[in-house]
């Protein structure tokens, strides 16, 4: 079996090590998220007096945990795919259809985001842009700034699965098997 130049595996590394590494720090969401329905469930049932913050704490936690956990699941080949077509074809195959799709669609779709929801995150920083849900208000702009760190990381491991399915497609040879996950 033929092996990439010790540059291209590299990148690819470089690349998967940020998604890794992304991942593992943005799994500390989990605490706030946690703690605010320990905590929610405590005051309304036990104290009888619910919160007005824990509510919009979970919802902004988990949101930013599921954003920011994609590019995780795009490493780990767990994002949805028609299993049906998909295990019958080649690894070649497979390389051909992910190359086209990652360079055609994704990167330009991912890039897009970025910059659209980019503007969008800057621009509720600068007007202090609130929540109008609780009487708690809690400012708006850092759970907007996931949306464009969530692409940014997107695409750097978009351009890491394009590398490996262009690899695929040129040798018919897969540089990561990914396990079959089940839903």
């Amino acid at each position: 079996m033929s092996q990439p130049g010790p540059a291209y595996l590299k990148v690819i590394r470089v690349l998967d090590g940020i998604t890794r590494w992304s991942a593992y720090l943005f799994a500390l969401l989990l605490i706030p998220l946690v703690l605010a329905n320990t905590v929610e469930v405590f005051m309304r049932y036990v104290l009888d007096q619910p919160t007005n913050w824990a509510l919009e704490t979970t919802v902004m936690s988990y949101g930013a945990l599921f954003m920011l956990g994609s590019a995780y699941a795009m490493l780990k080949g767990a994002h949805v795919r028609t299993d049906l077509f998909w295990d019958k074809f080649s690894d070649r195959t497979k390389g051909i259809i992910d190359s086209i799709a990652y360079a055609a669609l994704f990167l330009p779709a991912i890039a897009l985001l970025f910059y659209m929801s980019l503007d969008e995150s800057l621009y509720a920083f600068s007007i202090g842009e609130r929540s109008t849900y609780t009487a708690w208000q809690p400012i708006l702009w850092p759970l907007r700034a996931v949306i464009p760190l969530t692409a940014l990381l997107m695409f750097l491991q978009g351009v890491s699965e394009l590398l490996k399915s262009l690899w695929a497609a040129r040798t018919g040879q897969l540089l990561v098997h990914h396990e079959k996950i089940e839903v």
